[in-house]
């Protein structure tokens, strides 16, 4: 097949990538003027990286710029970021103006809640329309697809569409019942009932560890006790300071407007989200406590600024409550992060107030405590000795429970996790 992939996101990126590898002959249009764009500023994982590098050298696969509307394709991808949704408006309209024989396979691969198909749908009628959810993970985003075990797919009833999706999916469910096929509307609402579902862990989690820490129980026994039973699992499980992501986090909010406007009002997704919220500031509480409120002029070193491990995103990601809350309280950020430096200047500027660090452990010096955000892997085995003798005082807050309170405290640092005893 011929396709037409728009966007930038981590779907677009891999749909391209992963087609082009299968044999089709991809066009990826990731913005719609290419004169500043540059592969390596989407700041992808490497394999992923890789694998575009690999299939734009066999020609299998081109990024182009919107130059590619004046092309006929078999296949069109909108893979959009939420707050794209008046790119994929556009696009649609400029479409609907092309010579194009009639009917093409569309798919909305956006995240844009319930009812974005239908609106992208009114514009291009003649076409075959299903909504394929996305579901690339930040950090994993090969393994997302090509390791999931089934895909949900909306269509309206088109057989066309179904075959040529089924057709598209095959090289990666290549099994009838991989693929579970329902109306388009069913498919959107799962998308973000599934957001809703994994929220709902996380802060349940986070709930129960509040509980743990005053009954002097450890949340990790509670945790490997949950995952034990094999109606619960252990996905999304971890207590910790919190989810974010644009995605993640919009679904959320989307669901419980969509639920809002049934005339329905949830309570239960409106505790998820606010337990969430205050848990970003759950090891700012503790360091409050630990000097007993007198925060002036201290400085704190932090160890992660990402929403997550391998990604370079800080969108709702806990970070922002924090150098916050700290900052109102006089308190001097050194800050430390693999991939989110960058972006942390851009959104904050030069403060005196915070430091952005290139190497982790120059971050801790001087710190009054060493607070850990993003469960990056060059964070889950430091150097205590160096460690001890380059901060201020021995304190360590362990935001994603990464490190054995028993082993910290023996090398002489105080410790605080979370719902750890």
């Amino acid at each position: 097949m011929k396709i037409a992939v728009f966007g930038a996101t981590l779907q677009a990126a891999v749909m391209s990538a992963l087609s082009a590898e299968m044999g089709h002959f991809v066009s990826w249009c990731p913005e719609s003027d290419l004169t500043h764009f540059e592969l390596g500023q989407l700041n992808f994982d490497s394999e992923l990286t890789h694998a575009i590098e690999m299939q734009l050298s066999q020609n299998f696969l081109q990024i182009t710029d919107q130059s590619i509307l004046e092309k006929d394709f078999d296949v069109y991808l909108f893979a959009f970021n939420p707050s794209n949704f008046d790119d994929a408006i556009a696009l649609a309209e400029n479409l609907s103006q092309k010579a194009i024989i009639h009917p093409k396979l569309m798919i909305n691969g956006s995240t844009f809640g319930f009812n974005g198909t239908s609106k992208l749908q009114q514009l291009l009628p003649k076409d075959a329309w299903v909504y394929l959810p996305d579901i690339i993970q930040d950090g994993r985003s090969i393994e997302s697809l090509t390791q999931a075990k089934s895909i949900v797919v909306g269509f309206d009833q088109d057989q066309f569409a179904k075959m040529q999706i089924t057709e598209l999916l095959r090289p990666f469910f290549p099994r009838e019942e991989q693929l579970i096929f329902m109306p388009i509307l069913d498919a959107e609402f799962t998308k973000l009932s599934i957001s809703g579902m994994l929220a709902t862990r996380i802060s349940f989690m986070n709930d129960l560890a509040l509980v743990a820490e005053k009954l002097n129980i450890d949340i990790e026994n509670v945790r490997k006790g949950l995952s034990a039973d094999n109606r619960i699992g252990s996905s999304y499980l971890y207590a910790g300071v919190g989810f974010g992501g644009e995605n993640f986090s919009r679904d959320i909010l989307t669901l419980s407007q969509t639920i809002f406007d049934s005339g329905n009002h949830s309570r239960l997704l409106q505790q998820v989200w606010e337990i969430n919220e205050q848990q970003k500031e759950v090891l700012f509480r503790k360091f409050w406590n630990y000097y007993h409120a007198e925060l002036q002029g201290k400085t704190i070193a932090i160890w992660g600024a990402a929403f997550k491990a391998k990604s370079s995103s800080v969108v709702n990601s806990p970070i922002h409550s924090m150098l916050h809350a700290f900052w109102a309280q006089g308190v001097t950020v050194k800050l430390h992060d693999p991939k989110a430096l960058k972006e942390i200047e851009r959104i904050y500027g030069q403060r005196d107030d915070l430091v952005l660090c290139d190497d982790q452990y120059e971050a801790a010096r001087g710190a009054d405590a060493l607070c850990l955000i993003t469960a990056w892997k060059q964070y889950w085995s430091p150097d205590y000795k160096y460690l001890k003798q380059l901060m201020q005082h021995p304190f360590i807050l362990d935001g994603r429970n990464v490190y054995d309170p028993s082993y910290v405290k023996a090398q002489g640092f105080a410790y605080e996790g979370v719902g750890r005893s």
